[in-house]
């Protein structure tokens, strides 16, 4: 194979056959198709005995061209030369001929399928010359020559440019597509490594004084009991002041703002106070609530519903400003927890976003609620973008 762009003399369809399979298909196309031109050919300059002296020799091109033109999908220019000087001397090698400038313009730079085009006229006016045709003088019937080649020529060379486009934009949607990956690896990873800086920070100090006093445990068993127990006493209270502390880590997961440590956090209950701020900011904000016994909620459960509102409210302002937003939250102890925000896309279809996002914004919330043990949903369907939250809620 000397191209670098795959030949496309048969249908695209094939083209997703195998290679070898495709090439075989490919010549019997071009056999069956100059086939029956060669021979309508040869039958109409004889038709009736008017060239009887040149039937065989044109009978012998025609076959010499027949079998030369399934050449043309593994050299397509050499056999358009070769198809050219049969065509100067015999008008049955025209039908192979002409496939072979549209095969070249569609395999080749348009400067190569110009000078085959331009071989293609030149040859045919040499067999002009000698062999004149019936029926019309020679003058127009090389304008039709030459009209069938350039739009030949220009047929493949289009064909040639609109394969190169879709080439490009498959090659295109892959990196973007690899780019997205990427984005999401990388948002992925600064979770976790925003994860371990808050395990680290709120637990170090904590673990480090309970390795001391259980050592002094371990290395000191001759104490004073009153010691040991005292020892003991700080050892439990520091596992209880531990856990406590990574229930807070857990929670303050994925926080965008690094003081809210030192104040309380959103729950559910905020909810309400959210949507009205949004409502306050011109929002058209529908709330439902159906959460029966919101105060038994965990917290870390109840901040990350009011995650995911905050989220699908944000959302809604940057993609579909001004368009209706309905918030729905059900749910009670035993059956868990459903959040669902749903706004209305944006009424033109190119309507640019009203701020811009990286893209990992749902990414963070996904890792967030898959953290509480839930799971999100998200994604468009019937004219409206839907944001799902299930968490769990023990009884």
């Amino acid at each position: 194979m000397d191209d670098d762009t795959p030949a496309a003399p048969w249908p695209w369809t094939l083209r997703r056959w195998p290679w070898t399979l495709r090439r075989r298909t490919g010549a019997a196309l071009v056999l069956a198709l100059t086939g029956p031109l060669i021979a309508a050919t040869v039958w109409a300059r004889h038709h009736g005995g008017a060239e009887e002296g040149a039937l065989w020799p044109d009978a012998a091109a025609g076959s010499a061209a027949w079998l030369l033109s399934p050449l043309l999908l593994w050299r397509p220019v050499a056999v358009a030369a070769a198809l050219t000087a049969l065509a100067a001397v015999s008008p049955a090698a025209t039908p192979a001929a002409t496939l072979a400038a549209l095969q070249v313009a569609q395999q080749r730079p348009f400067p190569v399928a110009a000078a085959v085009g331009t071989a293609g006229i030149a040859a045919h006016a040499v067999q002009g010359l000698w062999r004149p045709p019936g029926g019309i003088s020679f003058g127009w019937w090389l304008l039709l020559i030459a009209a069938g080649y350039a739009a030949l020529t220009g047929w493949g060379a289009l064909a040639r440019a609109r394969r190169a486009l879709l080439m490009s934009l498959e090659e295109r949607a892959r990196r973007a597509e690899a780019e997205q990956g990427r984005r999401v690896a990388e948002a992925r990873m600064m979770e976790r490594t925003r994860i371990a800086r808050e395990m680290h920070d709120v637990l170090a100090h904590r673990l480090s004084l309970l390795a001391t006093y259980a050592g002094a445990l371990e290395y000191r068993p001759d104490a004073p009991p009153e010691r040991l127990a005292r020892a003991a006493g700080v050892v439990r209270a520091g596992v209880h002041q531990a856990l406590e502390e990574l229930r807070e880590v857990i929670c303050l997961l994925r926080d965008e703002d690094a003081a809210a440590e030192d104040r309380p956090q959103p729950v559910l209950g905020d909810v309400p106070r959210l949507v009205a701020e949004s409502r306050d900011a011109g929002a058209a904000v529908q709330l439902r609530d159906e959460v029966v016994d919101a105060g038994a909620l965990p917290a870390s459960v109840g901040r990350t519903a009011y995650r995911v509102v905050q989220e699908g409210l944000t959302n809604a302002r940057k993609h579909a400003a001004g368009r209706p937003v309905r918030v729905a939250m059900r749910g009670r102890p035993g059956e868990g927890l459903v959040i669902d925000v749903r706004n209305a896309l944006p009424a033109g279809p190119g309507a640019a976003p009203a701020a811009p996002g990286s893209g990992t914004g749902l990414v963070g919330l996904t890792e967030r609620v898959r953290l509480a043990g839930g799971r999100l949903d998200h994604g468009a369907a019937g004219g409206e973008f839907r944001l799902r939250a299930s968490l769990p809620w023990p009884a």
